[in-house]
């Protein structure tokens, strides 16, 4: 009997460095991701660079900076921002993270606003997905789209956990309309830091358990994306740094989370000490060969 095929949906980070190279060899890829913030502003010679790359390839436009977890509310400039690039790309996706990054410092008086240039974890409470969800919808009716909202690779703890990640998750999406970018790498990284905290023997094994239990625990019908990457090991840290070949375990991990979500749109990341352009390919086949 003949095997289907299942068709897969690559796609890769397209950076600075491999721009051109990107519009001349035109690779057979299914779409392209880019940070959003890179591209904020009216003209320039990034935004004609990424309408050459919409001429050839379906974007996704991945945001590091909404900092939909704040308390303080969402950056007005900001939002104005990313709702223009959406206008002018017509994205295939628009994403962001479950995180925080505004505040108010207790010492200033004019009560201005800060951002910590940093993606920092939230408190999986039923407060904090208040605010979450008032602020994923905020995005959503300004941009009159969903959005997908990504899990964190976190390195502090906050107190006042009231609910595992995964449910605090599902009901984001439930109750906002959200969808959600599964990033299999930071699940990993994640997994291995708790171990590596709380001194568990046969740490590989406990972390690939701890997450193969969360990708069961999210609902798949609200899963629009999947993001791998690579990671270093510090020894007393484990840092998601996007620098180097997406890991075996974390193939292992993709496996399986195919099983769970089927043939969702795949991402391969690489954000530092970024390699020639083959290399991203080449690991795009390897992701290819699980929807065999």
């Amino acid at each position: 009997m003949m095997k289907m095929m299942m068709k897969s949906n690559i796609g890769i980070g397209w950076r600075h460095p491999h721009y051109q190279e990107l519009l001349e060899t035109k690779p057979k890829l299914d779409f392209l991701e880019v940070h959003s913030e890179n591209f904020f502003g009216a003209g320039g010679a990034a935004l004609a660079v990424l309408h050459e790359g919409r001429a050839h390839y379906p974007i996704s436009l991945h945001g590091v900076g909404l900092a939909l977890g704040s308390a303080v509310g969402l950056d007005d400039w900001h939002l104005d921002q990313l709702a223009a690039l959406v206008a002018h790309i017509d994205p295939i996706r628009v994403s962001d993270h479950a995180c925080f990054a505004r505040g108010s410092l207790h010492d200033r008086e004019d009560n201005t606003n800060v951002h910590a240039a940093d993606l920092l974890p939230i408190p999986f409470s039923n407060e904090a997905l208040n605010i979450m969800c008032a602020n994923v919808q905020q995005v959503q009716d300004r941009l009159k789209r969903s959005i997908a909202v990504e899990n964190l690779s976190a390195y502090v703890t906050c107190e006042g956990r009231e609910m595992p990640e995964t449910a605090f998750l599902n009901l984001l999406a439930q109750r906002t309309g959200c969808q959600l970018l599964v990033d299999v790498n930071n699940i990993y990284v994640n997994a291995l830091n708790d171990q590596l905290n709380d001194k568990i023997v046969g740490l590989t094994d406990f972390a690939m358990a701890q997450c193969t239990q969360w990708l069961d625990a999210i609902s798949p019908q609200h899963v629009a994306e999947i993001h791998l990457a690579g990671h270093i090991d510090c020894g007393d840290i484990v840092i998601d740094d996007h620098g180097s070949r997406v890991k075996p375990a974390v193939w292992a991990l993709y496996q399986h989370a195919v099983k769970c979500f089927g043939n969702i749109p795949t991402l391969i990341e690489w954000d530092t000490d970024i390699p020639a352009l083959d290399v991203l390919l080449d690991e795009v086949v390897l992701a290819r060969s699980y929807h065999a």
